[in-house]
Parts: structure tokens; C-alpha cells; sequence
């Protein structure tokens, strides 16, 4: 390492390139060729965490840290580092009724989701379904391959960066000073005070939020576009 390298540290926002492996196989990525190997329709997007918010798994949370830009790393993580180890409390039986309800039929080796959480079945045995709640990498030493991009020096990029990661989505803001403005529908002001001191400590903004309800501009722009489209 050169002594004037640039190095990461805690609370940057950092762009990173990698590749999970387990067993030897691709479980994620965003990198094009390897996220292929999971799904060949899927289309990778750009990653950006802030080091140390537990924004990734702990492991390689930790190991983003004094890294050089540019440079790749490759570490192996025991199951405690990364999805944890498997849950026993985890393991549920649920009445067969509940999923014939639903027009279920489950059957052992299923998998789908339920509240964000995907879920196994594990048996079935009369009118009891044991089903397994734990992540399916709990429990598994995994291998990271990644390295550094770039570290996010824009006031506006990381405050999108950050949106994303917080809501999955980035809202329309505006920055002004020592405040980040959040602008939408009203439904919207409720997130303020869920999130106001994670934005002070990570952008030092404090977060406002200004009303702006849908008016009669937009919805005719949105409809001209929908014909366009067709």
C-alpha cells in the first residue's frame, strides 16, 4: 500500500463491487457475470452502504473498513459473521388449514414469502405443516469478493444513497445549508421522526419535511406519458 492510498473508514458512504459465494456457489451479487449464475434475467444495480450501519452483514460490515479504493478483497465468514447461526425457535408448526385458506398446497422443499421473510416447508404431516423460518443462509460459512469503488463525496448522491437504503425508494429533497428537506404527500411527514436521527448523524442535516400534493400539472403529464408509451 502506498503511504498516500486513501483509505476507508467508518460512516462513508462507499460504492462496493462483490460476490457472495457459499458451498462454492453464487448466493448475490452486482456484478453482471456472477449474477447470472442465480438468475439469468436479473439485472444488476449499483450498492452503496455506509460503513459501519449494519447496512450489509457483520462480517463484511466490519471488513469494509481501511480498505484501499479500487483494491479487491476476498474474506470468509463464519456463520455468527454473517446471516447467523439457525434458530431452532424458528422452526413453527402451522395448522394445514391456514395454508388451505390461501389455496396452498404445501409440500416439503417449498419456499415462499411471508412478511418479507421466506419461508420452508419442512413437512408435512397430517394436519400439521412444519414450516422453517430461518434466513437458508443461517447457519453457513460464506465468501465475500468485493472491493471498493469509489467513496460518495456528493451531498445530494449520498442522501439518495441513503433514501434507498432507509425506504427503498428516494423522495424528492432538497438540501439547503445545515437541513434536508424531505417534499411529498402528506402521508409521507410520519417517516420523519422514525428517521431524523439517523440523517443527523450520517449527513449532519436536520430533516424537515414540506407538503406538496399532487396537482392537476402532473396528472396530465402522467397521462400524455401513458399514451406516448402506447
Amino acid at each position: 500500500m502506498e503511504p498516500s492510498a486513501q483509505l476507508t473508514k467508518k460512516k462513508d458512504f462507499v460504492e462496493i463491487v462483490y460476490t457472495g459465494y457459499t458451498n462454492g456457489k453464487v448466493f448475490d451479487s452486482n456484478i453482471e457475470e456472477d449474477l447470472k449464475k442465480i438468475d439469468d434475467k436479473a439485472v444488476p444495480k449499483k450498492t452503496t452502504v455506509v460503513i459501519g450501519e449494519q447496512m450489509v452483514v457483520p462480517g463484511l460490515d466490519k471488513a469494509l473498513e481501511d480498505k484501499e479504493i479500487g483494491k479487491e478483497y476476498e474474506i470468509l465468514l463464519k456463520a455468527k459473521e454473517g446471516f447467523g447461526e439457525r434458530d431452532k425457535n424458528l422452526l413453527k408448526t402451522i395448522p394445514l388449514k391456514v395454508f388451505a385458506e390461501k389455496n396452498i398446497n404445501p409440500k416439503p422443499g417449498m419456499a415462499f414469502a411471508v412478511d418479507n421473510m421466506l419461508v420452508k416447508i419442512v413437512a408435512v404431516s397430517g394436519a400439521r405443516v412444519i414450516t422453517d423460518f430461518n434466513n437458508p443462509l443461517a447457519g453457513k460459512e460464506i465468501t465475500y469478493k468485493f472491493k471498493i469503488a469509489r467513496i460518495l463525496e456528493d451531498e445530494k448522491e449520498k442522501a439518495s444513497a441513503l433514501f434507498e437504503q432507509l425506504f427503498r425508494f428516494v423522495p424528492e429533497f432538497e438540501i439547503k445549508e445545515n437541513e434536508l428537506t424531505i417534499k411529498g404527500e402528506k402521508r409521507l411527514e410520519t417517516i420523519i421522526p422514525i428517521f431524523k436521527d439517523k440523517i443527523k448523524s450520517l449527513l449532519n442535516k436536520e430533516l424537515k419535511f414540506e407538503s406538496i400534493e399532487k396537482n392537476k400539472d402532473d396528472l396530465e403529464n402522467k397521462a400524455e406519458n401513458k399514451v406516448e408509451d402506447k
